[in-house]
């Protein structure tokens, strides 16, 4: 299997499980516990039909959205997401480069393991820069100013790591990070020998901004779920968020918003908007699915600030079901991951390119020439139970 043959988020899945060692495909691809909520993300978006309209001239269609002050050319971004330069030696920067091409916004993480600075030298669409609330706050402070100076629009403080989730699978392999070398875990880096080769020869792997005040991660192996057990504040909570908020003065988002309690005091507190997301089903197993909860969110708030479906995002028709119950656009992060695993930057170009040509052709199917033409008239639910 080759790049050309990926038409689809599965076809990538399955090329970055050819190129990738066992322990860190499995990062990618595992999630919590029983892993029925990573399923369900997906699969809440096939209990909802679509309904469309016919001879509505559509030879010519606008998928361009404003979230959070940002124009995008299409109503999709990459969802921050930690490590990148183990799944590929480009990380970030592939990343950044194809969602520049795109037009559309890219998420930095504090877990990165490329700079802000260099980051925003590459990308001149919209960035995001996700915040992660360490116990020191020093560093805190320091990656606030870090995402400022470099011209960062939104910033987006995850709210459901307030300690790790149970994957299991990372238990399994022995996922850390960095890599910590074992017998099995050699087995498999050297069955990989492109992937090794890239790793261990290109420049040493690093969380740059987090040196200097974490060891863990950069020169210290450690689980993820470690990681955020240990390193991140578990007496977060709104009064931080607020300040956190006021300190910025900027776009600012909370991801990770379940419920319509939390979406209304993201409102109270001066966010501009929030995600609805339940971190990939890798947190709480058992968790209600973004889709299934997005109604009744949109409902509250939907008019106050800009809501974001974030999880199990596929194909074009289920960015388009997300915005017919009233989200202003969609993120993903294994959407673009697996990509990136399977041919770096070429990976996750053709991922959004695939995703932008499906959701072109779903609106002209459709009947529509702008995404505010859906509407919840075109959907229809099925009755689950």
């Amino acid at each position: 299997m080759k790049l050309s043959d990926c038409n689809n988020f599965q076809d990538f899945r399955k090329l970055a499980k050819k190129r990738l060692p066992g322990p860190i495909f499995h990062y990618i691809d595992g999630a919590a516990d029983d892993e029925v909520t990573y399923r369900r993300n997906t699969e809440a978006y096939a209990s909802c039909d679509l309904v469309p309209n016919v001879l509505a001239g559509v030879e010519n269609v606008d998928m361009s959205v404003e979230v959070m002050g940002q124009k995008l050319d299409m109503p999709v971004y990459c969802a921050p997401t930690a490590l990148q330069r183990l799944f590929h030696h480009d990380g970030e920067r592939a990343v950044a480069r194809a969602a520049t091409k795109y037009g559309t916004m890219f998420g930095v993480s504090s877990l990165a393991t490329v700079t802000v600075e260099e980051i925003s030298t590459i990308a001149n669409t919209p960035k995001m820069f996700q915040f992660y609330f360490h116990k020191d706050r020093g560093l805190n402070d320091a990656l606030l100013e870090r995402a400022r100076e470099a011209n960062f629009e939104v910033l987006a403080l995850t709210v459901d790591t307030i300690t790790g989730g149970n994957r299991e699978r990372d238990l399994r392999t022995g996922f850390t990070s960095p890599p910590k070398l074992t017998l099995e875990s050699l087995l498999s880096f050297a069955a990989h020998p492109m992937w090794a080769w890239n790793f261990y020869t290109k420049p040493k792997f690093d969380m740059p901004h987090l040196s200097g005040y974490v060891s863990e991660g950069t020169n210290v192996a450690v689980s993820v779920g470690n990681y955020f057990s240990t390193m991140l504040d578990q007496s977060m909570n709104w009064k931080d968020a607020e300040e956190l908020c006021a300190k910025w003065n900027g776009q600012f988002a909370l991801k990770g918003i379940m419920s319509v309690e939390d979406a209304k005091r993201a409102v109270d507190i001066g966010c501009t908007g929030i995600m609805v997301s339940n971190h990939g089903g890798r947190q709480l197993d058992g968790s209600r699915s973004p889709f299934d909860q997005l109604a009744e969110i949109v409902d509250a708030v939907g008019d106050k600030i800009d809501v974001i479906c974030e999880g199990g995002i596929q194909r074009g028709t289920h960015v388009l079901k997300a915005l017919s119950v009233g989200a202003k656009a969609c993120s993903g992060g294994r959407l673009y991951l697996y990509a990136l695993a399977a041919a770096g930057q070429a990976g996750v170009e053709r991922a959004l390119g695939n995703l932008r040509t499906e959701i072109e052709r779903d609106m002209k199917l459709m009947g529509i020439t702008s995404l505010d033409q859906l509407s919840r008239d075109n959907l229809r639910f099925r009755n689950d139970i």
